[in-house]
């Protein structure tokens, strides 16, 4: 067997490769052990690059099959401050409605599926893939937080920054608002985002190993006087989420990609953008014969959200200093505004001024001490 790009990991980082590197005229293979839809716990919202990057996939989103998102709206006992999107430039979607759409998307484009396949004995040439070698030019690593390409390759992540736990669940409730809301607590971040018109994803961040979603929401009584009656209609379930960068995402004809490569706090809501930022990146490199440009573009790609997820991480460990920031932010909403578009990588990025970022200093060392 023989493919010029073999894709390791099936999920939307993997097909997001295979689709791009299909679409630049490689034969591709996606190899994976588990079978579609493939899911994973998640705040299930897609941010103004994520959809950007799945339009340039081949795979456009409409209100007809995801739920259009406004804008993003930061929470806690004291402050409330919202800041809008583009119309039409973000949507909440089930993650495993989203994997459908790219399965179909890369079947479409010619790729070869090996579903419920172990992939072992990788060499520079290739991989054994459900007990067949298949050869191939290029090798991708796809395959999430503890790749098997990764560590074969030995590229090795740097130490992990804030390492917290993910659970979520859906509920079946007509959305109150069509903004993502970040809730903020002393003990756990509480998003909750529309997925479709009569269901909310309701995820939960926390540093607490023995916390799960129920026990989340005594910390939100207005969500779960919201939630109260709303049956739930898929299980809980559960991950590790870290910020964590390997030194070099490359290595021979090896890449790295979505949390394969690098991995942001899911609180963030940035490893999707990523993932398809990425695909489009190290299909040109294959296409140029030169892994050297992905790896430098990967780097830029990375380095904002990164920054962007610092933030919300530190906002997390101080309870005063968050409160503080939300407060600033509530005192001056078109800073937050701001953020919010940079975050969220909108079309036009507005860049905060000198002035600004001075200031927004000066109050968070103000609010520190």
């Amino acid at each position: 067997m023989f493919a010029d790009v073999l894709v390791v990991g099936g999920g939307p980082a993997g097909l997001g490769a295979a689709i791009a590197a299909s679409m630049r005229g490689f034969r591709v293979a996606v190899a994976d052990p588990r079978r579609p839809p493939i899911d994973k716990p998640c705040g299930e919202g897609l941010l103004p690059e994520a959809v950007a990057g799945l339009r340039s996939l081949g795979v456009p989103l409409n209100q007809e099959m995801a739920f259009p998102l406004r804008g993003i709206c930061f929470r806690d006992e004291s402050s409330n401050v919202r800041a809008l999107l583009p119309e039409g430039r973000a949507f909440g979607l089930r993650r495993t409605a989203l994997h459908e759409l790219l399965t179909a998307r890369a079947a479409a484009a010619g790729v070869t599926f090996f579903w419920g396949a172990h992939v072992s004995d990788f060499e520079e040439g290739g991989a054994r893939v459900g007990g067949e070698f298949l050869r191939c030019r290029w090798l991708v690593g796809a395959d999430g937080n503890n790749s098997m390409v990764r560590k074969w390759a030995r590229l090795d992540p740097r130490g992990t920054n804030g390492r917290r736990f993910a659970f979520r669940e859906h509920f079946s409730a007509v959305p109150w608002t069509d903004l993502v809301e970040v809730h903020w607590g002393n003990h756990a971040q509480m998003i909750l985002t529309p997925v479709g018109p009569h269901e909310i994803c309701v995820g939960v961040f926390t540093s607490d190993p023995h916390m799960r979603l129920e026990a989340a929401l005594d910390e939100f009584p207005e969500v779960a006087k919201r939630l109260r009656n709303a049956p739930r209609v898929s299980a809980e379930r559960g991950t590790v989420t870290a910020l964590e960068r390997p030194q070099r995402v490359t290595h021979g004809r090896v890449a790295l990609i979505g949390d394969a490569s690098c991995t942001v706090d899911g609180v963030a809501g940035q490893g999707l953008s990523l993932a398809f930022q990425q695909a489009g990146q190290l299909a040109d490199a294959m296409a140029r014969n030169d892994l050297a440009t992905y790896e430098s573009a990967h780097r830029k790609i990375s380095a904002l959200a990164m920054r962007m997820t610092r933030l919300l991480l530190l906002m997390n460990r101080s309870s005063a200093l968050r409160r503080n920031v939300l407060k600033i932010f509530a005192r001056r909403p078109g800073l937050f505004s701001k953020i919010v578009s940079i975050h969220a990588t909108c079309a036009s990025r507005p860049a905060l001024t000198r002035a600004e970022i001075f200031d927004l200093g000066r109050q968070l060392l103000r609010a520190g001490g």
